[in-house]
């Protein structure tokens, strides 16, 4: 397992737009991906669970793969995170 914190710089956290991107990024990978946020870990490739998470601007997140291709599945959701998720 890989893990890297991140902080979330949308202005509007992970609402239904942002969560739908990080989840069709992220659904390229095998490995499972989940976010963990206030002691709670979320399935990153369901946009429901992303936007059930209540992620807000602000917010350090820590990104966690587990699986066959792990490193480069933790690449690409801090990529996108940092990227601002397309706002």
């Amino acid at each position: 397992m890989v893990s890297q914190t991140i902080t979330i710089k949308n202005e509007q956290g992970l609402h239904m737009r942002p969560a739908g991107i990080l989840v069709k990024e992220l659904k390229k990978y095998a490995s499972d991906v989940n976010l963990v946020f206030n002691e709670k870990k979320v399935n990153a490739k369901s946009v429901m669970n992303v936007i059930a998470a209540c992620i807000k601007n602000g917010a350090e997140i820590t990104v966690e793969c587990s699986g066959e291709d792990e490193q480069d599945a933790l690449k690409a959701a801090i990529s996108v995170i940092e990227s601002g998720l397309g706002e």
